[in-house]
């Protein structure tokens, strides 16, 4: 009877922590990126009473006797399904879409979360605003490349930082000249060329059909004053027209044009002078077919000066500064690290989870490889609590210390009974 009593003491205390579990699973249903936990129970020793005996030839055997003495918690489990996806239309709001982590850091701690309420801080940096954990990643350097092999650090977004001019050194035509038109019909477009202080000169390409079949007369012409001389080297040996083979390709492929561009004063400068300057073009893209005729840039490297506008975050995590120039520019690479069994990472506050010796170590990288899934920008996951399933568990959780309870109550009469025996 004893046995009884102390066995429905282990049912309502862990029973109570069932409820706490629970509960606490219900009061996150609205918490960005929390993952819902799971109370699984075991039975406790058993105490033997009779042991099990093997058949012989004239007796079956028998099995054994054993009175359990109570339960126990077995495990309290993390479950990292994917939570709901809300569309938030912050540009710094991020949700990793299937497996991996967010990597932050308060300066010494490294902390993995999958809540992507982000802020650009005062200094910059991509952190946590509600404790200011820097997220973690890589930064491009000043040409645009992003280093993935290096070490992780702080990602650093410096808004209204200011991009120097860049020189028009190289650009790519396209289109088609259309075969069919008469000898001097021309096709034409215009380049924006952009000098070293960023100052924009218009060039006009123009294409003239020739009376030799499958030749053009190549021209660059500027309105702009302070271009004072232009000339074309179509072929790379200063000639000024462009041939085209029977396929209507052209027969110089592989060579690009270039365009001498001779400034009379430097643009901005408050000298005077020639500059000089070359625009190699990309023209292998330009065919002659019998159909309708166009020409337009389609790449130049040039361009102004300006200052960063804002950004945007790809699925692979890439950063991509939005400067005011129309000019973009990669910024850097958002990390997310993997575990090998994420159920033994251990929560430690404020939505963040750390690594345990059975949670394998953070498998770091680029999301979308190695198992690390895409991030989806304006967009944070929501808690993966089910409520239906959390309030059958409150009802699962009370019957079960009730029943508790009453196998106390019970055992309580029985024992009254058996010292009321002696009066």
């Amino acid at each position: 009877m004893m046995r009884s009593l102390f066995a429905a003491i282990s049912g309502l205390q862990n029973h109570v922590t069932y409820m706490d579990v629970v509960g606490n699973n219900i009061a996150n249903v609205n918490t960005q990126g929390y993952k819902a936990s799971r109370v699984t129970f075991q039975d406790m020793l058993t105490q033997n009473i009779a042991g099990a005996s093997a058949p012989t030839a004239d007796r079956g055997g028998t099995n054994p006797q054993q009175v359990g003495l109570g339960m126990k918690l077995g495990g309290i489990n993390v479950i990292h399904t994917q939570g709901a996806l809300q569309a938030t239309g912050n540009s710094t709001d991020f949700a990793v879409q299937g497996s991996g982590f967010f990597i932050v850091k308060d300066g010494q701690r490294v902390f993995y979360t999958r809540d992507g309420a982000f802020d650009v801080s005062v200094t910059g940096e991509l952190v946590n605003p509600t404790n200011g954990f820097k997220v973690q990643g890589w930064n491009a350097d000043t040409n645009g490349v992003t280093d993935v092999n290096t070490p992780i650090g702080a990602i650093t977004i410096p808004l209204g930082q200011s991009i120097a001019a860049q020189e028009s050194t190289l650009a790519t035509f396209t289109g088609n000249l259309d075969a069919r038109v008469a000898t001097g019909a021309s096709f034409s477009t215009t380049m924006d060329v952009y000098d070293s202080l960023g100052a924009a000169h218009p060039v006009v390409v123009t294409y003239t059909k020739n009376a030799t079949p499958n030749v053009w007369d190549v021209t660059a012409t500027s309105a702009d004053p302070l271009v004072s001389a232009l000339s074309v080297d179509v072929d790379g040996l200063g000639g000024t027209q462009a041939t085209f083979d029977v396929t209507g390709r052209l027969t110089t492929a592989g060579t690009p044009m270039v365009i001498d561009i001779d400034l009379d004063t430097a643009s901005g400068a408050g000298t005077t002078g020639v500059v000089d300057f070359q625009t190699t073009v990309d023209i292998d893209a330009i065919t002659q077919f019998a159909s309708a005729g166009q020409i337009s840039p389609s790449f130049n490297n040039g361009f102004s000066a300006g200052s960063l506008l804002t950004f945007s975050v790809g699925p692979g995590g890439d950063i991509t500064g939005i400067f005011s120039n129309g000019t973009t520019r990669p910024l850097g690479q958002i990390a997310t690290a993997a575990f090998t069994n994420p159920a033994g990472l251990a929560k430690a506050g404020a939505n963040n989870f750390e690594a345990t010796s059975n949670s394998g170590i953070a498998l770091v990288g680029t999301p979308g490889t190695g198992g690390r899934g895409s991030i989806g920008a304006g967009v944070l996951e929501g808690s993966n609590t089910d409520l239906a399933r959390e309030f059958t568990n409150v009802v699962v959780a009370q019957r079960g210390f009730q029943a508790s309870s009453r196998i106390i109550s019970t055992a309580d009469e029985m024992l009254e009974s058996l010292v009321n025996l002696i009066r």
